[in-house]
């Protein structure tokens, strides 16, 4: 049943046979998920949330750890490719329409939220001065609500300050939210399927479907 699944899934899936390389972004994606999510576990084992510590921890891993310098710098770069798959993949959902998707559009929109949530709280656990006032200023931008802003915002930092109940709530939530994002793209996934594949002339393509 599973095989018979995958099978129906990527194999036998129906496809446009006019879409371009544009629509490989989406697959890229998939890749460097799973690369982030391999990678990241591993920095785990040696990463500690504690602002006395989690700096060290990081240099621990780059100077000690064997090839940890090669799994930071795939992490760290895998983000950025990360994005440059994201944000074309949006830009050719845009330019060509497939927004017109509704339901497999609106779980792609949560799923760019989730990963640009997922990416700042990366920003902040390596704990040095640009993670700590990347993570002040930004969080301190929700204090601009009316009414909840400052609470909202103590809130998250679970004190008066950025400090360290701050740095171990965004490891943890860094931790799980790759999970949530995996679980979201395989909705998105379903969601296409249901579908289809739009195609650059916008058309109606089922009569010229690659099976």
């Amino acid at each position: 049943p599973l095989l018979k699944i995958i099978n129906h899934s990527f194999i036998d899936l129906p496809a446009p046979s006019n879409i371009s390389s544009w629509w490989n972004f989406g697959s890229l994606l998939g890749v460097c998920l799973i690369i982030q999510i391999v990678t990241g576990l591993f920095l785990a084992m040696h990463y500690t949330s504690d602002t006395m510590t989690a700096f060290s921890s990081v240099t621990h891993i780059c100077r000690d750890v064997n090839y940890g310098w090669l799994i930071r710098y795939m992490h760290a770069n895998g983000a950025s490719m990360f994005f440059i798959c994201l944000f074309l993949h949006v830009g050719r959902g845009m330019y060509y329409g497939s927004y017109t998707f509704m339901e497999t559009w609106n779980i792609g929109v949560i799923l760019l939220f989730a990963v640009m949530a997922t990416a700042f709280m990366g920003y902040v656990l390596p704990w040095g001065q640009m993670s700590f006032w990347g993570a002040t200023v930004i969080t301190n931008l929700l204090s601009a609500i009316p009414y909840i802003g400052t609470t909202l915002v103590e809130w998250i930092w679970g004190g008066f300050s950025v400090d360290k109940a701050t740095l171990t709530r965004f490891f943890a939530f860094h931790f799980i939210l790759p999970f949530i994002i995996a679980a979201l793209a395989v909705v998105h996934l379903l969601f296409l399927h249901e579908t289809g594949s739009n195609n650059p002339t916008g058309l109606n393509s089922d009569a010229d479907k690659i099976p």
